[in-house]
């Protein structure tokens, strides 16, 4: 009966792993019918780093935090078990997932571009895309967890861009997003946003304000060059 106990536990401290490890390997299975093993194990790899630096950016700000979960097709989150004490906290932890995306995609740039491998050069386009995809202004994207340190009604100004997209390229993972997102607009259009949030959540000093700003649109203009630059060089290395 103890060892039955001990084993059990030894199971629960594992649960986390398992959880990520196996959805991790779900949705390698699914990308590698459309892709390939190559590609779909680097892929499942960037998104992995994207949802570590939003993990750790949790962790170190004190909050109860579950392990990454993947979704074939959508990506993956990590469930913030307890609300963060205020926007900035909220933006720290959102911005610190595309940061960690945008080094990991990088990393597969430099090493393609010294060794021409046009696998690692996909990967690299892929990773700068799915972060500035990201970055799309809309709740629940990063994005949106960013910019609304500045103001949640930016959501408003996010909802055409992402209606646009929807229209001139049409998938379900955007279908998903807008439909995620439309309660996040209502409450916004209604002026019901703070409602939920404990008081002063987004009182934040103008300078922490123009940090995170910054910090947004910089990294987003970032993304776009480098999408832009390693399209190019893709094409390149495949003709």
């Amino acid at each position: 009966m103890l060892k039955a106990l001990l084993l059990l536990l030894n199971f629960a401290k594992l649960g986390p792993i398992l959880k990520t490890g196996g959805t991790m390997i779900i949705s390698v299975f699914a990308y590698a019918w459309l892709f390939g093993w190559r590609y779909s194990v680097g892929f499942v790899l960037l998104i992995f780093v994207h949802e570590l630096g939003h993990y750790l950016s949790a962790k170190r700000a004190g909050l109860k935090v579950g392990a990454p979960t993947f979704i074939p097709f959508v990506g993956a989150w990590i469930e913030l078990k307890e609300q963060p004490m205020d926007a900035r906290v909220e933006a720290r932890i959102a911005l610190a997932g595309p940061v960690a995306g945008t080094i990991g995609a990088l990393v597969c740039y430099y090493v393609a571009r010294d060794n021409g491998s046009a696998l690692l050069m996909a990967l690299a386009y892929s990773g700068f895309m799915l972060n500035l995809w990201n970055l799309l202004p809309i709740n629940p994207l990063d994005g949106g967890r960013i910019v609304a340190i500045l103001s949640p009604k930016i959501w408003l100004i996010g909802a055409p861009i992402l209606g646009f997209l929807l229209l001139t390229r049409p998938s379900p993972m955007l279908f998903l997003i807008l439909i995620m997102t439309l309660p996040s607009l209502w409450s916004v259009w209604r002026g019901t946003w703070r409602e939920s949030l404990p008081p002063g959540y987004y009182d934040q000093p103008i300078e922490v304000k123009l940090q995170y700003g910054a910090a947004y649109l910089g990294l987003a203009i970032f993304l776009a060059m480098m999408s832009n630059g390693v399209h190019e060089q893709l094409a390149h290395l495949r003709t």
